[in-house]
């Protein structure tokens, strides 16, 4: 059985680089930006392969600031 896709959205002003997200991403994707900095002076998580998400959410479910969008996509 293949893998389920996702699409993983942040809205990057809000995130406030806790790296939480960083931490339970399966297949680590998700890394901090450290080329930008957002309008509250952080730098904002972002997804460097989006082709190897597997929809888990764990990132989302992590967040506490609620700032990460989880979607299951068709295989």
């Amino acid at each position: 059985m293949a893998k389920q896709k996702g699409k993983v959205t942040f809205n990057e002003k809000y995130c406030k680089g806790c790296e939480l997200c960083v931490s339970v991403c399966p297949v680590q994707i998700i890394a901090m930006d450290l080329s930008r900095i957002n309008e509250n002076g952080y730098h904002p998580a972002g997804v460097t392969d989006v082709e190897k998400c597997i929809a888990c959410a764990n990132c989302a479910i992590t967040c506490p600031d609620s700032v990460i969008t989880v979607e299951r996509l068709e295989a």
